[in-house]
């Protein structure tokens, strides 16, 4: 009787912090889908859950995560490390637990804005059908203050555009080493005659004034200064350095409040990976209490 009692005692002693940790990990799901019919197709999409989701009844503020070229909605999951990250930064109180969504934007085209000549409005589908399936589906704030955005690379330039498209809707954004679009109505002719065939003049020019960050900076309203809380953050080696350092100088020159930094390293998932906690603690301070 004593050695099962001493086993018992034993296994529990050493079960404990097994079990203590798993009630602080949150869960990612990589491969979920929903239907959309703007882009006629299933859209997949990955969340970050929180590790107290399943047990509170309460609703959680949301950070939409968007990829780079070339990766998918697993990006930020496998590359990323976003649940370890996330997990640490909640445990440790650097951040407030918060529902991660990352979309797929790679799947038939890529990018996250709507095409010129109205075939592929993925703008559209993020606005009109995602934002709104998930934030029915899991338990989200659907106030302006509890919504953010964040992305690297076309990400970041998805996180530029839907943020300077819809200052009502994001408290914060957060692009990462970011593809700012074109700087100049020429480079967007070189771009964009080669990308869409036969686009026309008036066409191609109002496309730019919609999809260049930095034209959308320098046409800001006054009213729409303080609108999103902005932290920029690229890499001295990153080759997307001189737009986001554009950006940067036209947001001075405008007097629109916003953080802008610069670390070593270049367009990498070890650069990215270490600017992550950092954005979610800078989302974090929109979404609490002061």
């Amino acid at each position: 009787m004593m050695r099962k009692f001493q086993l018992l005692l034993f296994l529990l002693v050493a079960g404990f912090p097994v079990f203590l940790f798993s009630q602080t990990e949150g869960k990612v799901f990589d491969n979920l889908a929903m239907s959309s019919k703007i882009l006629k197709m299933e859209r997949k999409y990955a969340i970050y859950l929180p590790a107290d989701y399943e047990t509170s009844q309460r609703s959680y503020p949301v950070l939409y995560l968007l990829h780079g070229s070339g990766d998918d909605q697993s990006g930020w999951i496998q590359f990323g490390e976003v649940k370890n990250i996330a997990d640490r930064a909640i445990r440790e109180g650097k951040c407030t637990s918060m529902i991660i969504v990352m979309p797929d934007g790679n799947t038939g085209q890529r990018g996250y804005f709507n095409s010129p000549k109205g075939d592929w409005n993925y703008e559209d589908f993020f606005f009109q059908e995602l934002m709104p399936y998930v934030e029915k589906t899991y338990r989200i704030r659907t106030d302006k203050r509890y919504r953010a955005i964040a992305g690297l690379s076309m990400g970041g330039g998805g996180s530029f555009m839907y943020a300077l498209h819809h200052p009502e809707l994001f408290s914060a954004a957060c692009p990462l080493s970011a593809s700012v679009g074109p700087i100049s109505l020429e480079e967007a002719s070189t771009r964009w005659e080669k990308q869409y065939p036969g686009i026309s003049k008036e066409s191609l020019t109002t496309y730019f004034s919609r999809h260049s960050a930095l034209e959308l900076v320098k046409n800001m309203a006054d009213e729409q200064k303080k609108a999103v809380r902005w932290y920029i953050d690229c890499g001295d080696d990153d080759f997307l350095f001189e737009g986001n350092s554009l950006v940067h100088i036209a947001m001075r020159k405008k007097e629109i409040p916003h953080e802008f930094r610069i670390h070593n390293g270049g367009h990498t998932w070890s650069y990215w990976r270490q600017a992550l906690p950092t954005v979610l603690e800078f989302v974090s301070m929109g979404f609490h209490q002061y």
